[in-house]
C-alpha cells in the first residue's frame, strides 16, 4: 500500500502497473520522437543514428568483455571483496544472480468488511453542523448506517532466509491481510501465513511450507561504507525480479515516519518503487544488508532517496518473531536527541551551551523506572558510547539496543559537566522488569465474543458492544466476567468488533501495566466495571 507521511512512501503497491499504460506511454514517446525527428533533414538523423549504433554495440562489447573475464568470487558469507571489471569498472552482474531468487513477490488479500457508521442526519458535516444544527435540532437520535469496505489488494516483496520457508518483509506489506499469496523467481506459488509482526522496526515474518528454497546470505550491515555499491531487488509496479544499482548515502538516517517507530535506515540512490516494500538490498558480494522499507519523495516516485532496514536490526527481530511470537525489546529508560540538534535548538531561542562535546545524544528526560535512572544518568547528561561502540545519532542508539534484551547488561559511558563518566546499565522491557515479554494469544482469555445485532441493540437502547457469548476457565473469567455480559470499553476504547478487542489486548499486553480496565453492562442496563490482570501472577 502506499502511504504518504510527509514526503515519505511506504513501498507496497495497491494496484500493478498494466501492460496497456506502457504501451500508452511508449506510444506517446514515439509521437514526440516523430515529430522532433521531421524536423531534421535525413542527412543528419542517419548519421547521428549510426554514430548512436555504433556507440551502443561498443559499449556492449566492452561490457561483456569486462563481465567474462573476471570470474565470480567464491559463495562465502565472509566474502566484501568486489569483484571489479575491465578499467576498474564494479561488475554487479554476479550480486544480481547470486541474489535474485531468494526475492519473492508477495500478493496481498484483505477481505471486504462491514462496519457501522454514525451520523446526525443530511447535515452531519462540522460545517453545516455550524450553521444549520440549530434550525434541524440538535442532540436528535443519532442515525447508523451500514458501510461495507471493498475488498482490497496489494503487492509487496520479500526475502527468503531459510531453505524450510522463512521470509522476511514489512510489516506495512502484510499488516490486515486475510490472504498471503508467494510467488518465486521460478514461479511457484505458496500460500503463507504470518509468523509474526513489529510494527516499531516495520518488519514481518512469515513462512510458507516448503524445503530447498533459494535462502539469501545475510551479510553484517555494520561493515557497509558510504560509497558502497549496493543493489535494491524487489517487484515495482508488480514489474517482478527488477534490479536496480546505487551507492550507500547515509548511514543511521532517522526520518520520523511514524511514533514509537526504531529507525537506523541505510540510505541509498538505487531506484525503489511502490512494490519494493520488503525487498532486498545486496552488496556487491550479493549479501542482504538491509529490508527495503521506504522511499523520500514529493510525487510518490522515486526521487533519489531510499531508505532499508538494516541487518543488524533485522537479525534480532526475526529470531525473537521465531522464538517468543513477539520481540523482546530492551529500553535504555531516555528521551533525547542528537547533540548537533540540541545546541542548534539552544542556538535558535538565543542560548550559548557548551557540553563539552558537539557529539552524541543529549537527555533529556530519565524515565523514573527505567535502566538509566537505576544506574544513575540523570537529564542533561550526554550519551557518548555504548558496549565501546561511538553514538553520534539517535538511530545508532537505537540500533545497538535493538541487538539486546531484557537483562543484558552493557557498558554506557555519558558525560555530565564536562566530565566522562561510565556506568554499567541493565536493561529492562517496557513493563519495566528484566523477564521477556510473552505473546499473549486473546483465544486464551477464555472468552467467545461477538458484536451486539441489530436487533439487540434496538432492545437494549445500545449503539455498540460485544457479548460474551461463552465463558471458560481463564482471565476474564478469574476478573468476575460472566456469559451475557456486554462489553462497552476497553482501555477506553469502544468495543464494536472482535478485532477492536483483539487489539486493545496486544496493545495493553506490550504496555506498561499490562491490566485491561473494561466498561460493561448487563442485560438489565447495569453498568459494570472489571479489572484484567494480563500479567502472570505466579511469574512475580
Amino acid at each position: 500500500m502506499l502511504k504518504k507521511a510527509t514526503g515519505l512512501f511506504f513501498l507496497s503497491s495497491v494496484c500493478p502497473l498494466f501492460p496497456d499504460e506502457i504501451l500508452f506511454l511508449l506510444s506517446e514517446n514515439e509521437k514526440y520522437c516523430i515529430k522532433t525527428v521531421s524536423m531534421m533533414n535525413k542527412k543528419t538523423f542517419t548519421n547521428m543514428a549510426l554514430a548512436f549504433g555504433l556507440g551502443l554495440a561498443a559499449s556492449t562489447v566492452s561490457y561483456a568483455m569486462s563481465c567474462s573475464s573476471h570470474p565470480a568470487p567464491p559463495d562465502n558469507p565472509q566474502t566484501t571483496e568486489v569483484p571489479a571489471g575491465r578499467g576498474g569498472y564494479v561488475d554487479l552482474t554476479y550480486a544480481a544472480e547470486k541474489a535474485v531468487n531468494s526475492v519473492v513477490y508477495i500478493k496481498v488479500t484483505t477481505n471486504g468488511r462491514s462496519q457501522m457508521m454514525e451520523s446526525n442526519g443530511p447535515f452531519s458535516d462540522p460545517f453545516f453542523e455550524e450553521f444549520f444544527g440549530d434550525f434541524f435540532g440538535r442532540g436528535g437520535r443519532q442515525q447508523q448506517r451500514r458501510i461495507e469496505t471493498p475488498k482490497r489488494q496489494g503487492a509487496g516483496s520479500g526475502v527468503i532466509l531459510s531453505e524450510d520457508g522463512y521470509i522476511v518483509t514489512n510489516n506495512h506489506v502484510v499488516e490486515n491481510a486475510d490472504e498471503l499469496m508467494v510467488k518465486l523467481n521460478d514461479n511457484r506459488e505458496f500460500k503463507a501465513r504470518i509468523i509474526g509482526t513489529d510494527k516499531s522496526t516495520d518488519l514481518a515474518l512469515i513462512k510458507v511450507e516448503s524445503t530447498g528454497l533459494p535462502a539469501i546470505t545475510v551479510g553484517n550491515s555494520e561493515q557497509l561504507k558510504l560509497g558502497e555499491w549496493v543493489l535494491a531487488i524487489g517487484n515495482p509496479f508488480s514489474l517482478t525480479s527488477t534490479v536496480t544499482a546505487g551507492i550507500v548515502s547515509a548511514k543511521a538516517r532517522s526520518l520520523g515516519a511514524s511514533p514509537g517507530s526504531i529507525e537506523s535506515f541505510i540510505q541509498t540512490d538505487a531506484a525503489i518503487n511502490p512494490g519494493n516494500s520488503g525487498g532486498a538490498l545486496v552488496n556487491a558480494s550479493g549479501q542482504l544488508v538491509g529490508i527495503n522499507a521506504m522511499l523520500y519523495s514529493q510525487t510518490g516516485s522515486y526521487s533519489g532517496y531510499g531508505f532499508a532496514i538494516p541487518t543488524t536490526i533485522m537479525n534480532k527481530v526475526v529470531e525473537d518473531l521465531k522464538k517468543y511470537g513477539t520481540v523482546q525489546r530492551a529500553l535504555l529508560g531516555v528521551m533525547g536527541s542528537d547533540v548537533s540538534q540540541y545546541i542548534d535548538m539552544q542556538k535558535e531561542k538565543g542560548n550559548n551551551v557548551d557540553l563539552g562535546t558537539v557529539t552524541g545524544i543529549y537527555v533529556s528526560e530519565v524515565t523514573a523506572d527505567g535502566a538509566a535512572a537505576a544506574a544513575g544518568l540523570k537529564a542533561s547528561d550526554v550519551i557518548l558510547t555504548v558496549d565501546g561502540k561511538k553514538i553520534e545519532k539517535f538511530g545508532q542508539l537505537q540500533e545497538v539496543l535493538t541487538n539486546h534484551r531484557p537483562g543484558d547488561k552493557v557498558s554506557v559511558t555519558y558525560m555530565r559537566e564536562k566530565k566522562e563518566r561510565s556506568a554499567v546499565v541493565t536493561l529492562r522491557n517496557i513493563q519495566g522488569t528484566t523477564t521477556a515479554v510473552e505473546s499473549l494469544d486473546t483465544d486464551d482469555m477464555g472468552a467467545a465474543l461477538r458484536p451486539l445485532t441489530d436487533v439487540e441493540k434496538q432492545e437494549l437502547g445500545l449503539r455498540y458492544g460485544l457479548v460474551v457469548s461463552a465463558i471458560r476457565k481463564g482471565k476474564m473469567q478469574d476478573a468476575g466476567i460472566t456469559k451475557g455480559i456486554i462489553i462497552m470499553q476497553v482501555n477506553d476504547k469502544e468495543m464494536r468488533t472482535k478485532t477492536d478487542f483483539d487489539e486493545a489486548v496486544k496493545a495493553a499486553n506490550m504496555s506498561a501495566d499490562r491490566v485491561l480496565w473494561i466498561r460493561a453492562k448487563t442485560q438489565s442496563g447495569l453498568n459494570r466495571s472489571f479489572t484484567v490482570e494480563l500479567s502472570d501472577q505466579t511469574k512475580k
